[in-house]
């Protein structure tokens, strides 16, 4: 049965479109300093760098997506989750940076395996690592974000724990409300890159 939200009624997609998921994140992430530090001010090339980097995680195995659904049919908010030792395989990889380097410019896959030696290299073995979570711009504030980390936390199969980054030191507060700590914070270029986690159920 649908839940009220935001002012109407929803429902949690368990498995949404990467490219829904990634045009929906390009705009949650416009200010976001990791994602501007990779794909500058450009509208368009954020979201061409999500869509590849949605893509390739869409074929990780195990790969999750979440996303509570409005009436209109129009996601709210998403979450990207990957378990424990996925990675892409060589092939995925080349293809991604492929994909971004001709849509997005020389410039996005440099900074973007940079962040990702920094997040990857810091999380602790056999934790599910939250990859991206964001709200519809013009829904911030009304309930989305928490009620889809809410549902996250609750379903996702992680018995050792949830993991994540963020460069936004605006965030940690937001995050550690929902039970992470802070594990470290490593300096990334211009950014200031915490990595958290929370234990397992």
């Amino acid at each position: 049965m649908p839940e009220t939200v935001a002012g109407g009624s929803w429902r949690i997609d368990p498995a949404p479109d990467p490219a829904a998921c990634a045009e929906l994140l390009a705009a949650a992430f416009a200010r976001e300093p990791a994602v501007s530090w990779i794909c500058g001010d450009s509208a368009p090339v954020r979201t061409h760098w999500f869509r590849a980097t949605l893509r390739t995680h869409a074929g990780l195995d195990g790969a999750r997506r979440t996303a509570p659904v409005g009436a209109d049919g129009r996601l709210l908010a998403a979450a990207v989750l990957t378990p424990p030792g996925a990675t892409p395989a060589a092939g995925a990889r080349a293809l991604w940076a492929a994909r971004t380097g001709l849509r997005c410019g020389p410039r996005a896959p440099g900074p973007t395996l940079r962040y990702l030696d920094v997040s990857g290299g810091n999380a602790p073995p056999g934790l599910w690592t939250l990859e991206f979570v964001g709200v519809r711009p013009d829904l911030t504030g009304r309930g989305a974000g928490r009620l889809l980390l809410d549902h996250v936390l609750a379903t996702t199969p992680a018995p050792h724990g949830l993991y994540l980054t963020t460069a936004d030191p605006t965030n940690v507060p937001l995050y550690q409300h929902f039970g992470f700590t802070t594990q470290r914070k490593t300096p990334l270029g211009p950014l200031s890159v915490t990595s958290m986690s929370r234990g397992g159920k």
